[in-house]
């Protein structure tokens, strides 16, 4: 009884915290429910930590349901997956590649210092641009070749890659410490590591219970593996880079974790 107990409010807790945190991740017009705190200054990621991956699965539904309806239309498997990630950004407010493009960015300058000053600046920079164009590719291509080998696995697999790639941001701003004495990666704070082990089973569960029905428990290895990896690099990167993690960061790690995740899929789903 007491570990159901815990269940059921641990799930209590992130369903609280869902609306919150699809207003912070998303455009969504989610309005503020009575049973939510009031809610000033910087958000309270410890708080909100927990239901990130419910809200990228939910994120990653309307680029589902955009893969379905068009591929239901006929239209071929390109169209459909340009449709479904111009749907995803539009959804995300392109918050990730906006992080993406400040990060590479960032690299242009010649100390740390002049790194998080060119990141900060909101003119888009060559570096930034070629990321965006590389990122985007990567992720249409990538969508494309998994829609060419079954769809509704593929429509499935946008709610864990959703799910996967907004834990990232949870896992980086607890793994590095704020390059900067203030902005997001500081005044958000450092999530604690119950609200990480909550993020991190949950977006857990949702990746096997919409992966391996499609495209198997080999896939969804393969894919957490390259996930990692992604996550891994941009870590060790900012840190050297940049001193540790900022908002920015925590962003592009969402993008970069959700491209590598379905990256994955693809080489385990060809190859078993």
């Amino acid at each position: 009884m007491s570990r159901l107990k815990a269940a059921s409010e641990a799930t209590g807790e992130v369903l609280r915290a869902l609306p919150a945190a699809l207003r912070f991740l998303s455009r969504l017009p989610v309005p503020r429910l009575p049973f939510e705190p009031a809610q000033d200054g910087p958000p309270d990621l410890d708080r909100l930590a927990p239901a990130f991956p419910l809200a990228g699965a939910l994120i990653g539904l309307t680029g589902a349901l955009t893969a379905l309806t068009f591929a239901l239309i006929g239209l071929p498997s390109l169209v459909v997956a340009t449709l479904t990630v111009m749907v995803l950004v539009i959804v995300a407010g392109g918050l990730h590649e906006d992080g993406l493009a400040d990060v590479a960015d960032g690299l242009g300058g010649m100390t740390v210092a002049r790194r998080l000053e060119i990141m900060r600046d909101s003119r888009l920079g060559s570096f930034g641009v070629l990321a965006l164009i590389l990122a985007v590719t990567l992720r249409v291509v990538t969508l494309q070749a998994l829609m060419d080998i079954d769809i509704l696995a593929t429509a499935a697999a946008l709610l864990a890659a959703g799910a996967v790639g907004r834990l990232a941001p949870v896992l980086m701003l607890a793994a590095l410490p704020p390059a900067r004495p203030e902005g997001l990666g500081h005044g958000a704070g450092r999530p604690s590591a119950p609200a990480r082990w909550k993020a991190g089973g949950l977006a857990l569960v949702i990746a096997a219970l919409t992966v391996i029905p499609g495209f198997g428990a080999g896939a969804l290895a393969g894919g957490l593996v390259l996930g990692f990896l992604g996550f891994s690099a941009l870590a060790r990167l900012a840190r050297a880079q940049f001193g540790g993690q900022t908002g920015d960061v925590a962003g592009a790690a969402a993008l970069l974790v959700e491209i590598a995740f379905l990256l994955g899929l693809l080489i385990f789903a060809r190859h078993p």
